[in-house]
């Protein structure tokens, strides 16, 4: 036996780490995010039918995740198709909210002067850690569903491979 075949077999029966913790890594990435969003209170732009759906997106978002990575530690390609589908999903979500609030200005009071000023809603620091949180989990879930992708694949062939000599003997 070579050292490729080897590492084949033991595939049979390892875990697929790699692949699982880059799931759980862009779930911790997501929770960043939206605790770094939802922290955010600047007048009632945020109190609107979109923080809502933010949430629910969120807690799907987190159970999915939390699946594929249990699905792709067992070597199932098909978790590696919904870590791709949400990964793409966390780099459009980068236009459907912190794109919008970084270019909004409202109307608020100061406490101090009473008089009414504008603020910008989204802040330059706050807006660039939201882009790298998402774009962050986006790449985790994608390289997960990579890896986890060639290394089910891999398996699979070898494991008729194996099925192939077997009905040979």
């Amino acid at each position: 036996m070579n050292e490729q075949q080897i590492s084949l077999d033991r595939m049979r029966y390892i875990k697929n780490k790699a692949s699982s913790n880059l799931a759980i890594l862009a779930i911790l990435f997501d929770v960043l995010y939206f605790v770094n969003l939802y922290k955010s209170d600047v007048g009632a732009y945020y109190y609107t039918i979109l923080i809502g759906a933010s949430i629910i997106y969120n807690l799907i978002f987190l159970l999915a995740a939390f699946l594929a990575s249990e699905g792709i530690k067992i070597y199932n390609e098909n978790y590696c198709y919904i870590l791709i589908v949400i990964g793409v999903v966390q780099f459009i979500r980068i236009f459907i909210m912190p794109v919008p609030a970084h270019n909004t200005y409202i109307e608020v009071v100061n406490t101090v002067t009473r008089e009414m000023e504008s603020v910008q809603v989204m802040k330059t620091p706050q807006f660039i850690r939201q882009i790298i949180y998402l774009c962050a989990s986006g790449i985790c879930c994608l390289v997960s569903a990579y890896i986890g992708i060639v290394r089910s694949r891999k398996l699979k062939a070898y494991e008729a491979t194996l099925g192939e000599e077997k009905r040979r003997d």
